[in-house]
């Protein structure tokens, strides 16, 4: 596509997901022939994503993640905003874009600047109800459930991982570095985000009800994949006798998660996106997220590609420890959900980012 004057297009990365999920956002893009101005926050691996995928020379890092006191929270959102200002002003952007980075989001409305909000769980706490222009969405979750947007709503098929996952590439060499044989049957376990707003005690008590659950299997070796070098401290005392003896690894530097799970036998997880991610993969996949559950893992849970658990009774009865056949995965080109998503955004660059235009064709 050729652009006469190319626009500029801000792109926050605020947490971990957002670094895989915007990589190929960004390429498109470029090949669109736009400018992208990335920012992102030093928050649970952000940064060694941004390193894993070659990304760091080209993001500035701003702000970090201020934990799990809800002051603290506010607090740091607000300090984070003035950090961003003076970047928005120097920039100049033509349009934000971010999934639910919310430092971004009041940092632009400063500014006045259009901004795209991407989420997927409904739930998630808007900020202090300054609506972004545009939300875009996955079709899976109901009119009813959207956070308003001032200028209008785009719905992309399927789910935030669809975006990626197709262009993920398997590479086998992942046993070898974590030390797996052919005869371990792996599971892959993601705790639950204990600082997050949303997050219920409840998860961290089915979490080690899964860990005593599993670790009484011989042939299991658990892949233990914290969120942040806390989390990973507290979990490394914990289990320290079965970390001790590798009957649980922990991953000493991040990995490609599509990868970590593609090899797993089953994963699971306290978060969204990991559930989600095996979801996309085909691999089986049990949820400890305690949580209000959203439309996305509702939807996945009644077509059977997610198992949703609830209590410490359903560790046992519900998670089914078994051997999976590892198909071929064929790579796929662009997905839907990324045509989708790419395609609104130039639009909205190109054509709409003025007063007076409301609307967004899904």
């Amino acid at each position: 596509m050729n652009v006469l004057r190319p626009k500029k297009i801000w792109i926050d990365l605020d947490n971990s997901p957002h670094v895989p999920f915007f990589l190929p956002i960004v390429e498109e893009l470029d090949k669109a022939g736009h400018k992208v101005f990335l920012t992102a926050r030093d928050s649970y691996q952000v940064c060694e994503l941004l390193s894993f995928y070659g990304l760091s020379n080209r993001v500035q890092v701003v702000g970090r993640h201020y934990g799990k006191n809800r002051l603290m929270k506010i607090a740091g959102t607000c300090f984070r905003a003035l950090q961003l200002l003076p970047l928005m002003l120097r920039e100049n952007p033509d349009l934000v874009v971010s999934h639910g980075a919310r430092a971004q989001i009041l940092s632009a409305f400063v500014k006045g600047i259009p901004s795209v909000v991407l989420f997927d769980y409904e739930f998630v706490s808007s900020i202090w109800r300054l609506h972004p222009h545009w939300i875009f969405a996955p079709d899976l979750i109901p009119e009813s459930a959207m956070i308003q947007a001032r200028n209008g709503v785009m719905r992309y098929p399927g789910l935030k991982e669809d975006v990626y996952a197709p262009q993920f590439r398997p590479d086998p060499s992942i046993k070898e570095q974590l030390g797996l044989t052919q005869a371990d049957l792996v599971v892959t376990v993601r705790p639950p985000a204990t600082e997050a707003h949303y997050h219920n005690p409840e998860a961290e008590i089915l979490l080690d009800a899964v860990m005593e659950f599993l670790l009484h299997y011989p042939d299991v070796r658990v892949i233990l994949v914290p969120r942040n070098k806390q989390q990973e401290h507290t979990l490394r005392i914990q289990w320290k006798r079965w970390v001790a003896n590798r009957k649980i690894i922990i991953p000493e530097h991040v990995m490609n998660g599509l990868n970590l799970i593609w090899f797993s036998d089953l994963v699971v997880s306290g978060g969204g996106t990991m559930n989600r991610e095996a979801a996309a993969l085909g691999v089986p996949v049990y949820s400890i997220f305690r949580g209000r559950i959203g439309a996305v893992d509702q939807s996945l849970a009644s077509k059977g590609r997610l198992t949703l658990i609830e209590s410490v009774e359903e560790v046992r009865t519900k998670i089914l420890v078994k051997r999976r056949a590892t198909d071929q995965w064929a790579t796929g080109e662009r997905s839907p959900a990324l045509n989708c998503i790419v395609n609104a955004i130039i639009s909205l660059v190109e054509h709409q980012c003025l007063p007076g235009h409301h609307e967004v064709t899904s």
